[in-house]
């Protein structure tokens, strides 16, 4: 018989190992060999344990008030195969496969290369996935919780009840794992984790969860992304081919959110579906190579614009399902239009149900705050000196390229991943091993993500927004560089922009801003940036930045475009300032589509239409 000690551990949801416990053992019995099968079935009045082989049933006996039963099979041959047969207190009856039935199904080589971090494709692993187990369908969950002294799979198929599933923990990994038979595409589910440390509790979303809520909520959602027929072979295997240095570059950066609204409908998003039915065609329209997506990862504050990331391998709710994004881009590629995506490495938000403080620990930040907290945006860091953590994100970027068929990553916020006195102040940083103020960590993380993703995707972009001089951002690692295909030129765009907020008669005491950047311009891949960042926060949009009169204005912008493509490097705009958005860029409203009944706004349009088609034609 099972020990009352145990008994209480499991009703009270404090055993780390529930298949010690639950489901089938040997047992000897009085000399007599049997097989002892427990459940613990809260919901529960009377539970049978129904032989599959004969369809036998062996009534449980209650052996703990909150729902904990036990019988000793002694007829049947050893370890025999069954189902629960429960009666709800509400009368119900109702049948179920025991998930403290089956074996463990991480590999023990799984387990090593996720503690190594060099499982690349750990989101096969990780998270929530459909599996048959001999001949049962459910979802296998799995998450990484090393403080944890229990956790638990909790759901809207359990009532949300953290003592019906703990998970099995894994060794010394740290990983937690448990097959639920009857859990289906569309569940709703998060981990309930009680901590070893100072009776921490929490619930938190799936790290690796393929789909999410939409904010306010924050339960993750079981699916499945080998469900869609891609139509972009020819892209695919022309990007392998291509060399991306000797080809145009014209991006188009675009918040989904506010590139177009609908007011007749409540001005709501439009969806992925939507978009590859207009956004795609003006693109193409338009004559730019490429798409660039402020981050479209799930996040729970839309004034972030996506770049608060909690959700980094579930697509945002906000504009469909992951199919319909899956869509987005195979219409993209279909046109000859290219994908890129922002992508967040650099730092997370606090929200309670994320990746922070996720065991009761400091587990994905650092624990010391003077490395885990982001001063400026009120963040976390990501700890790049743990394994594990590394694994997350590289095997986060290459789920991107994988599942999604990207083209490139921008890296957001380099600079603030390489530099340990990023926005501290002296005495609120803590030095490296030499003394330096150079994250090494994350500079051995950039690397081995560079590495790692051009390794496998040939004719993938890797962009690093980086502010700084650090050298050699777009130079491949062996001659000592990060690795990146390319880095934003932040001093060309603030010159640039520096010098044209003159007026004309006054710009002959500024050509240094002009034509320093041409010092430099071969000494990175650059790409020449005229991003978001720069029509936000009162810095006005491009065309209100230009001086003098209405004319003035748009021949200074028209210049401008024609000097960014006529200059060394690749091309970036953000949406709204190819036909002279006057407003600054609003996240919550759509751009102003109107102003394109105006031939001013008309022309400045017609330009960069023009200036793109010349662009790729030479």
């Amino acid at each position: 018989m099972v020990s009352k000690k145990e008994v209480e551990r499991i009703v009270h949801s404090a055993h780390h190992d529930p298949f010690e416990v639950l489901g089938a053992h040997p047992v000897r019995v009085g000399g007599k060999e049997g097989v002892a099968v427990r459940a613990f079935l809260p919901q529960a009045a009377e539970v049978s344990v129904i032989s599959v082989a004969t369809e036998r049933a062996y009534p449980m006996k209650r052996i703990h008030a909150d729902g904990f039963f036990e019988v000793i099979v002694r007829d049947e041959p050893g370890v025999f195969q069954y189902r629960l047969r429960s009666v709800h207190h509400d009368g119900s009856v109702h049948e179920s496969v025991d998930p403290y039935s089956f074996l463990p199904v991480l590999s023990e080589f799984d387990l090593y290369l996720m503690g190594e971090g060099t499982h690349y494709n750990k989101y096969e692993k990780m998270g929530a996935h459909a599996l048959t187990m001999e001949e049962h369908k459910g979802v296998f969950f799995a998450v990484w919780a090393p403080n944890a002294l229990r956790v638990s799979v909790i759901g809207d198929f359990n009532e949300w009840d953290g003592r019906r599933h703990p998970m099995r923990a894994r060794g010394a990994s740290g990983i937690w794992e448990l097959f639920i038979p009857g859990v289906e595409q569309g569940a709703l589910y998060k981990f309930e984790i009680k901590s070893r440390h100072k009776g921490f509790m929490a619930e938190k979303a799936d790290p690796y969860a393929f789909f999410s809520e939409l904010r306010p909520k924050s339960a993750s959602v079981v699916w499945s992304l080998d469900t869609y027929t891609w139509g972009d072979d020819a892209w695919m295997n022309r990007r392998r081919e291509t060399n991306l240095f000797e080809s145009p570059l014209s991006v188009y950066e675009v918040h989904l959110g506010s590139w177009r609204r609908v007011p007749e409908e409540g001005n709501r998003w439009l969806t992925y579906r939507e978009l590859a039915d207009t956004l795609v065609p003006y693109v193409k329209e338009m004559g730019f190579t490429h798409i660039e997506l402020l981050p479209v990862c799930e996040h729970p504050f839309d004034e972030s614009w996506g770049y608060q990331t909690i959700g980094y391998y579930s697509v945002t709710r906000r504009h469909g399902t992951p199919e319909d994004f899956m869509f987005f881009v195979d219409a993209c590629h279909r046109n000859g239009i290219g994908v890129i995506i922002d992508w967040v490495p650099a730092h997370f938000p606090k929200d309670a149900h994320g990746l922070g403080y996720f065991d009761g620990t400091p587990l994905y930040e650092h624990e010391d705050p003077r490395k885990s907290e982001h001063p400026e945006w009120g963040t976390l860091i990501f700890n790049y000196g743990r394994n594990e953590v590394v694994n997350f994100l590289i095997a986060n970027a290459l789920f991107w390229l994988d599942k999604y068929h990207i083209d490139g990553l921008r890296v957001d916020a380099v600079a603030s991943m390489l530099y340990l006195d990023y926005s501290r102040e002296q005495g609120e940083w803590v030095p490296n091993q030499f003394g330096g103020n150079e994250n090494l960590e994350a500079v051995a993380f950039l690397k081995r993500f560079n590495e790692v993703v051009h390794g496998l995707h040939p004719g993938v972009l890797t962009v690093a927004e980086e502010s700084t001089a650090w050298p050699m951002v777009s130079r491949p690692t062996y001659v000592g560089g990060l690795g990146f295909s390319m880095k934003w030129n932040m001093g060309w765009m603030h010159d640039i922009l520096e010098y044209f907020s003159h007026d004309p008669i006054f710009r002959k005491y500024h050509q240094n801003n002009l034509t320093f950047a041409l010092l430099y311009a071969f000494t990175e891949n650059f790409v020449l940036p005229l991003s978001h960042d720069e029509v936000v926060h009162g810095k006005r949009s491009l065309l209100a930045k230009m001086p003098g009169d209405l004319w003035q204005k748009f021949a200074n912008l028209r210049l401008l475009f024609s000097y960014m493509y006529a200059q060394p490097g690749k091309k970036l705009l953000f949406m709204g300032g190819e036909f002279g958005q006057w407003s600054e860029w609003y996240w919550a409203t759509s751009l102003d589509w109107h102003l394109l009944e105006e031939a001013p706004h008309q022309g400045l349009q017609a330009l960069l239409r023009a200036l793109n088609r010349r662009y790729r034609e030479e």
